[in-house]
């Protein structure tokens, strides 16, 4: 079978090769790979050399955000061939910490689990790939193509979990919601606030191609330009651009009580000199909180497979803007400026 392969931290090392197909040892569930999404995750892998091939390889098999088809699955794993499915990234460390003991892997304490496709254990990238039945995620068939939106969703939901979590200390509701990037991230980050009823604003740099209107199909308000020339004293923010010069601003504009969750990660360089005296004052006297939340656990994934069946299909169908074969993975690394959502077709 042909899988896409690279060497971290070496792009030109980008290749389609043959290899052997996957045994049971791998995963009782044989699945024929159908879609794959790409994101900066696999940009960073390529380029920056992030993650790590499986212990004794030099070559990883990439990919995280899976689509694919159930060929073969044992009695009583509640999956059956012709299933849709996506696989769970992450699997707990062997020691196991105490969350991944009881299945918190997305909050895994010593740093020893693996990734698919990412930290030591290749990933969906080939016509063919296996996973055990508890870290794969059966889907409306109904969803058909869109189902491989599953994996970045289910960071967004668990986001959400987490801030209505730190909402729920208080009995006010919150009513505004600030998204601060217009990516695939933000797009869901918005859909998921559209979805709880909230007023959606989505702050980004850029305000041509598809985004702009994406948002408006949501109910929601697009905004470009400084954050405090919104006029908006947010109760949620969702940050997805992971610039620390805005993260800084963010605590000034939102309103008492409110929650920023950040899910943004920067490649570093920028700096700013701001007056962390000023900011800690604030977020004490406004009750807020900032925090952090990454990856994402099976109930994650069942949340965002939920939110797939309730979001419009044809709204989802714009977010995947560009299909390319196996063969155009590398050059798919890079978006084009109307891209928000490029996938590989694993069948091509």
């Amino acid at each position: 079978m042909k899988a896409i392969t690279l060497v971290p931290g070496k792009p030109d090392q980008v290749e389609i090769r043959d290899v052997g197909e996957p045994g049971p040892e791998h995963g009782a569930l044989l699945v024929e790979g159908r879609l794959l999404g790409i994101c900066g995750t696999d940009l960073d892998i390529a380029d920056k050399g992030y993650g790590a091939p499986p212990p004794g390889e030099e070559r990883l098999i990439v990919g995280h955000e899976s689509l694919g088809k159930v060929l073969e699955a044992p009695e009583g794993s509640g999956f059956a061939p012709g299933d849709l499915v996506a696989g769970i990234v992450r699997r707990p460390d062997p020691v196991p910490c105490g969350p991944c003991s009881v299945g918190e892997w997305d909050f895994c304490r010593n740093g020893l689990y693996t990734e698919r496709g990412i930290k030591e254990l290749h990933g969906f990238g080939s016509q063919l790939w296996r996973s055990e039945p508890q870290y794969a995620v059966k889907l409306d068939p109904a969803l058909g193509d869109r189902g491989v939106l599953l994996e970045p969703l289910s960071v967004l939901a668990k986001a959400w979990e987490q801030t209505e979590h730190i909402l729920s200390r208080s009995s006010w509701k919150p009513r505004v919601a600030l998204i601060t990037g217009a990516g695939p991230i933000g797009l869901f980050a918005a859909m998921l606030g559209a979805q709880r009823g909230l007023d959606v604003h989505v702050l980004d740099l850029d305000s041509s191609g598809p985004k702009p209107q994406l948002v408006a199909d949501l109910g929601g308000t697009f905004h470009t330009g400084d954050v405090r020339d919104t006029g908006l004293a947010p109760d949620v923010v969702i940050e997805c651009t992971g610039v620390g010069s805005l993260v800084h601003a963010l605590t000034d504009v939102v309103g008492p009580g409110a929650v920023i969750c950040l899910t943004g990660i920067s490649s570093g360089g920028r700096k700013v000199t701001v007056d962390l005296d000023a900011t800690a004052r604030e977020m004490v006297l406004r009750n807020g909180v900032v925090f952090g939340s990454v990856n994402a656990g099976r109930r994650h994934y069942e949340q965002a497979a939920a939110a797939l069946a309730q979001a419009d299909p044809r709204w989802l169908d714009r977010l995947i803007t560009r299909r390319v074969p196996m063969s155009g993975f590398a050059d798919a690394l890079h978006k084009g400026s109307d891209d928000v959502k490029v996938v590989v077709d694993l069948r091509a």
